[in-house]
């Protein structure tokens, strides 16, 4: 498995359905020193799952955590994810997902923005008015 490109593609997010496949993806983020992103199934939703542990020390979110703990919580707000998000610092977590289409254009913009580019998470969370 090759470390995901930056900016990432949303159809590059890995599937990291069941044990096997996490700890897969998980190993080439922390082999790779890059920030490990995911989907996973979860029955009829998903779940988007980032980590920035396995970029190793020093790999701070602190200029962009603002913004990307507000997106989250304007999904949670539009009951777009469940009321359980981790909003980082370090691990992000977005469970109940509505389709796999939605979970990938969201774990690649988080992604993004976990690399100091929050233009496609404005895109993919727009201001709260306009997600209801």
């Amino acid at each position: 498995m090759q470390p995901l490109p930056v900016p990432c593609p949303a159809h590059l997010i890995p599937d990291a359905t069941g044990t096997n496949a996490f700890h897969d993806a998980y190993r080439t983020a922390m082999a790779h020193n890059a920030v490990f992103v995911a989907v996973e199934a979860e029955g009829q939703h998903w779940t988007v799952k980032a980590d920035t542990l396995t970029a190793g020390p020093g790999r701070g979110v602190t200029a962009v955590n603002d913004a990307i703990r507000t997106a989250i919580l304007r999904l949670v707000d539009a009951r777009e994810v469940d009321f359980g998000a981790y909003t980082g610092p370090v691990y992000f977590m977005m469970h109940g997902v509505r389709d796999e289409e939605r979970a990938r254009e969201l774990a690649a913009a988080l992604h993004a923005a976990l690399h100091e580019d929050l233009e496609p998470l404005s895109r993919a969370v727009p201001p709260a008015s306009s997600l209801r």
